[in-house]
């Protein structure tokens, strides 16, 4: 049986460049998002998790499933997985790194190898897709 971490992420592509976010004391990237807490739906956790995080307010309407990824969790034991599910969606507010995150960049493709695992799966697919470069 495989061990999994179930995590929602948030996709938000500006000029052919995905939002990536440094938590304090870290130096992996990652797209943001996070865990679902308690019986929470993927959009009630991941419309918390982006005001949490990103300081804006996600319009639930707008929410897009994207996909759904799998790779070896960072920072975990070996066979420990990451379960991504990524979402697309329109937000009111400016974005604000806030709660433990340090920094909101954006990154071409060509800044993958600064991310995780799993991220780097998500990044491959945007750009076959043409979404970012």
């Amino acid at each position: 049986m495989k061990n999994y971490i179930d995590k929602l992420a948030y996709i938000h592509i500006i000029d052919n460049k995905i939002l990536m976010s440094l938590s304090r004391g870290k130096d992996t990237w990652y797209i943001p998002g996070g865990k679902r807490e308690g019986d929470e739906s993927d959009l009630e956790a991941l419309v918390r998790e982006v005001a949490e995080e990103l300081s804006v307010k996600l319009l639930p309407h707008s929410i897009k499933k994207y996909g759904v990824f799998e790779a070896q969790a960072h920072g975990h034991p070996e066979g420990v997985m990451v379960r991504m599910t990524c979402y697309f969606g329109d937000f009111t507010g400016k974005l604000a790194a806030a709660s433990e995150i340090e920094k909101l960049e954006f990154f071409p493709w060509s800044r993958k190898a600064e991310s995780s695992v799993v991220d780097h799966l998500i990044f491959d697919n945007l750009k076959e897709k043409k979404l970012i470069q």
